[in-house]
């Protein structure tokens, strides 16, 4: 399993808990960075994920509203819309991240933890998504010259 791998289902684990219960966001991400046995660098970028989620989570929303037609937020399994929010997060504000990427990572947690059609829920709502950030979004090269700079 690879590290960015490990720190979106650390993020899914995180943001899932708290959407249940609001809890403490540094508790949770210690807990569950403790329990995977991940490194720094892991828990780093699975905070950069669940505090991203948190910190835009209203545009976040919207755009996914908008993107799935006939599926509102409250009627999406909570992985799902969790896992959502999670890419959404990286297509929109993380250049650094490419596309497909986050969106093949976003699949393969929906097959582990979701139900049998979550992959495919999710890659069609992250392919609407993705097509509208492509028109907004400079290359992955692009993005990582300027943050270098």
């Amino acid at each position: 399993m690879g590290r960015r791998h490990l720190a979106r289902e650390l993020a899914l684990k995180v943001l899932f808990e708290l959407e249940s219960d609001g809890g403490d966001v540094e508790r949770s991400l210690k807990y569950h960075v403790a329990e995977s046995r991940a490194d720094a660098e892991v828990a780093d970028f699975a905070r950069v994920l669940v505090e991203g989620v948190r910190d835009h989570q209203a545009e976040i929303d919207a755009q996914l509203a908008e993107a799935s037609r006939n599926w509102g937020l409250d009627q999406m399994a909570k992985v799902e819309r969790t896992l959502l929010r999670i890419a959404t997060f990286e297509i929109r504000y993380l250049p650094s991240v490419p596309l497909k990427a986050a969106i093949n990572e976003s699949i393969e947690l929906a097959k582990t933890f979701g139900g049998p059609d979550s992959g495919k829920f999710v890659n069609g709502i992250l392919g609407r998504i993705a097509a509208d950030a492509e028109i907004r979004r400079p290359p992955a090269d692009q993005a990582a010259t300027r943050e270098a700079s």
